[in-house]
């Protein structure tokens, strides 16, 4: 099994050429600072809308290499944060315009995709979440209502249904959204960089910034001045300067198996290739390969004090146990198949979970971020509303309420620390609890997440 090397995505791939890194000082229209996909996301729209400027995108490490090329490759329309609570502050409608718009950014991607030539393995097979016990189903039914009203419609399956879906083992009912897709995430983000650079972008890779500030971006090779600079670094956002406590850099693992052969897949189904997620508190995302495999992903060790990250994908021998064991809880017959890979990445999670886009034209800063997860579309959705705020053009994408949000810091450490991992294994004895017949959500679980924000 090869465990790190950054992700089986990236690996799948084979290594490139690296791109060359800042050499000295440069002046340009328009800095981004990382080379994932908000960031190519927003240098190709900005270039689309506006051919002359010149864009400049700093990498520490090479185009994808953070939760861009590391992700379970969902394409979902499931929103960046809480409609409820974007709905308290800005308004229900807002809310809505928000869900709408992550709809409508599953197709924006694949129709991207198909213009542009990109084969990221996609397919619209929609996002299937199961149940397993009578709590996730009740708290399956409740979720599924409420994206239902807010505008990702939702269908109800029977245990039977399901399995005719995918034959998961113990499945007791599931809701099923046609508003998703599955993809291949390192092909998405690699193919995307040759775009823009295609389009007149100068990507550089290897450049560690070391500050931003209003028009310039401090790298240990030069400086980069532009009116604008938009900070695109998600989970890496905690290592600049004054911005320790603004996102969490929380860790996700997976895994993924040996191809599977065509009987063991005949036993399974999954023909349609659905996302396949859950409802358990310390959550799965899986999806069927483009080449006959299980990825299977969660919560590893979820935070590393002091926002540590860890950059070369390691996984723990336990974390990949764990991952093994609910592949095999929910396909038992795979008992023997070996794990090919396991991989981890860090995602940004805001303190009350809520993504933002944000662009200040006074000083020409903006960033996006804080998906806590659910980044794959948001980060297109992002990029095309960052390209509206900064040429100035009132949209209805610049009024959705996650445009300029504030949310308070993470704690300080070691109550950072402490709280996170406290949450984790409240989480984790949640599951045991409900795993033991309680038709509800565990009131353990409830104040978990009162305390998280979620």
């Amino acid at each position: 099994m090869v465990n790190g090397g950054v992700s089986f995505w990236l690996a799948q791939l084979g290594s490139t050429a690296p791109r060359e890194p800042l050499a000295g000082s440069t002046s340009v229209d328009v800095c981004i600072v990382g080379a994932g996909l908000t960031g190519l996301w927003t240098a190709y729209y900005l270039k689309r809308a506006e051919p002359s400027l010149s864009i400049a995108i700093v990498e520490q490490r090479f185009a994808g290499f953070g939760a861009s090329g590391r992700n379970g490759g969902w394409l979902s329309a499931t929103v960046a944060g809480s409609l409820d609570r974007y709905a308290a502050r800005r308004g229900v409608d807002a809310a809505r315009s928000l869900q709408r718009a992550m709809v409508d950014g599953v197709d924006e991607v694949i129709r991207v995709a198909r213009q542009e030539g990109i084969d990221a393995d996609i397919i619209k097979g929609g996002v299937l979440r199961i149940a397993r016990t009578s709590s996730q189903l009740h708290r399956l039914r409740v979720t599924g209502e409420s994206a239902d009203r807010w505008g990702d419609a939702q269908v109800n399956l029977s245990a039977d249904e399901t399995r005719e879906r995918v034959n998961v083992a113990g499945v007791v009912g599931a809701t099923f959204s046609a508003n998703g897709a599955r993809l291949q995430p390192a092909k998405l983000v690699r193919a995307l960089a040759h775009v823009v650079e295609r389009s007149g972008v100068s990507i550089y890779e290897s450049t560690r910034v070391s500050e931003i500030r209003p028009r310039e971006v401090m790298t240990g090779t030069g400086v980069v001045t532009a009116p604008i600079v938009i900070r695109a670094t998600e989970g890496f956002t905690a290592s600049l300067p004054g911005l320790r406590r603004r996102w969490l850099p929380m860790n996700s693992s997976m895994i993924v198996t040996a191809p599977l052969d065509a009987t063991t897949w005949d036993e399974i189904g999954w023909g349609n290739y659905e996302t396949l997620g859950d409802t358990a508190h310390a959550f799965m995302y899986a999806q069927r390969t483009a080449d006959g495999r299980i990825a299977i992903g969660g919560r590893g060790v979820p935070y590393r004090y002091g926002s540590r990250v860890d950059r070369n994908g390691e996984t723990s021998p336990m974390t990949v146990t764990q991952l093994r064991r609910a592949l095999t809880d929910l396909f038992p017959g795979l008992s023997d198949v070996p794990v090919h890979h396991a991989w981890s990445g860090v995602l940004g999670v805001p303190r009350d979970w809520c993504a933002t886009v944000e662009f200040d034209p006074t000083t020409g800063l903006g960033a996006a971020g804080g998906y806590a997860g659910h980044g794959v579309t948001a980060t297109n959705l992002a990029g095309r509303t960052l390209r509206d705020l900064i040429v100035g053009d009132d949209t209805p994408l610049t009024h959705l309420p996650w445009v300029n949000w504030r949310t308070r810091p993470w704690e300080p450490e070691p109550w950072r620390w402490l709280g996170v991992r406290s949450l984790y294994l409240a989480y984790r004895a949640a599951d045991r609890t409900e795993a033991s017949g309680r038709s509800t959500t565990s009131h353990l679980a409830r104040a978990a997440d009162f305390i998280s924000g979620r």
